[in-house]
């Protein structure tokens, strides 16, 4: 669901040749620490990485262990959708249960930007510590929630869960380049495997424990993995580069960008897929109950929907340094707003649901992992995290509202509801798709030759 997968390579005739990696919400670490070419050097000195060794693949374990504690549970909020508006909050409307996931991602975007700034001048020593104990904490007191109770849950799972894996999920994988330059991408797409997996595996922990054990041991049982697997986070994860000890969010974001309208669109074109990306997480499940499918499928489609998101966090990054960002993202874009309005809506069976449930999840991986790519290649080099912190500032917004706006359409579980969720859903994702291809067009370069021809013809 949430992926975490961005793999950037600066433009060929910017004279800068080193790759750089983000994922999540951007730290100026992972910019400013990446080494700057000079155009008038061919051979420019790189500052020494060690690319593997023993102590760097320790820190990859210990990444791999955060992220799928922390975004592994985003993805697998759609369990708790289901069993909330059932069992435990059923006088509770699915907008209302929505905003709680909703709560999840908009922190992790929003915060996590700032965390990125404070990653940068101390490191992971306080951050991935108190995200660890934040995680933990709040779990254990959601398997505490009571009946109709939904602020507790709120507050719970959604504000203080939500806040924990902010502070966890950006110095976590900003911590890697530290330790690796050319392996870079291979180790941002072992690690990011760990939050697909994560939503693999919490589903079905929670389908076999709850009728077994009850909703309240469940998630204990859930939040003591957690534990085990953040504390391997906290002895493993650890910086090798000088930091700043200068703690400054003045530069967390950058709104001039916006005077470049392929920013602009691309902005706009990503604020609108990610309004809509959610809602098939978040009420897959759902769907599959009214349509009758047996419950020892339906209560396995989140985790095969996550279980598909794993390879897509990592091709389009590949793909995209072949032939451009935009060249993969807005074909994957298409191909969902496609797979939402032609499979998804006229699906009645459990095996046209399924086939939806794989299919978007095998391409809408590249929704989060390419948007940065291309935010990369139209933004100077020293403005990047900046830059690409504003965009996550409104996806943020588009996060929090859009699973609930999905919710406030879908007032009564029957055929006409969810057929007007899921036209809103594709009928957004669309247009996101048409506002990406005009940032394509606009930044094409042959238009844009022909552009600086005529004007300098003009002049």
């Amino acid at each position: 669901m949430y992926d975490e997968n961005e793999k950037l390579r600066s433009d060929d005739k910017s004279g800068v040749d080193a790759e750089l990696t983000v994922v999540g919400p951007p730290s100026a670490e992972a910019v400013d620490q990446e080494p700057k070419a000079d155009a008038t050097s061919p051979s420019p000195e790189l500052e020494y990485v060690p690319d593997g060794g023993r102590e760097a693949w320790i820190v990859v374990l210990g990444t791999t262990m955060a992220l799928f504690a922390s975004a592994g549970m985003i993805n697998a909020y759609g369990t708790f959708q289901d069993y909330y508006e059932s069992t435990l909050l059923p006088s509770s409307s699915s907008s209302s249960i929505s905003l709680i996931g909703s709560l999840q991602v908009f922190f992790l975007y929003f915060v996590g930007t700032l965390t990125g700034r404070v990653f940068d001048a101390y490191g992971t020593k306080y951050l991935i510590p108190i995200g660890s104990f934040l995680c933990v904490f709040s779990l254990m007191m959601v398997s505490l929630c009571q009946k109709d109770q939904a602020y507790q849950v709120f507050l719970s799972q959604g504000v203080l869960f939500g806040i924990g894996i902010a502070l966890l999920f950006n110095p976590s994988v900003a911590v890697l380049g530290h330790w690796f330059r050319r392996r870079r991408a291979l180790v941002i797409g072992l690690t990011t495997g760990g939050s697909a997996t994560g939503g693999v595996v919490f589903p079905i922990i929670l389908e076999q424990l709850i009728p077994r054990v009850g909703f309240g041991w469940a998630v204990r049982i859930i939040a003591f993995i957690l534990m085990a697997c953040l504390i391997v986070a906290c002895l493993t994860i650890r910086t090798r580069l000088p930091l700043s000890g200068d703690l400054s969010f003045r530069t967390a974001i950058d709104l001039r960008g916006f005077k470049d309208p392929r920013y602009t669109l691309a902005t706009i074109g990503g604020v609108l897929l990610f309004y809509g990306f959610f809602i098939p997480y978040f009420y897959i499940q759902i769907y599959a109950n009214f349509r009758g499918v047996p419950p020892h499928i339906a209560n396995y489609l989140l985790a095969i929907l996550n279980a598909m998101n794993v390879p897509s966090r990592i091709l389009p990054g590949y793909l995209a340094d072949k032939v451009g960002p935009l060249n993969v993202f807005i074909p994957a874009a298409s191909l969902c707003s496609i797979l939402i309005l032609g499979l998804w809506l006229p699906s009645r069976n459990a095996g046209s649901i399924i086939a939806f449930a794989a299919l978007y999840g095998l391409f809408s991986g590249a929704f989060v992992s390419l948007l940065a790519t291309y935010i990369a290649t139209i933004s100077p080099r020293e403005q990047y995290g900046a830059r690409l912190g504003s965009v996550y500032m409104l996806i943020a917004v588009a996060t929090l509202v859009g699973p609930p706006t999905g919710g406030a359409i879908l007032k009564e579980t029957d055929e006409k509801h969810f057929n007007r969720l899921i036209i809103f859903c594709g009928v957004i994702c669309t247009a996101g798709t048409v506002v990406l291809a005009m940032a394509g067009v606009v930044g094409s370069k042959t238009l844009r030759s022909r552009w600086r021809v005529r004007r300098d013809a003009n002049v």
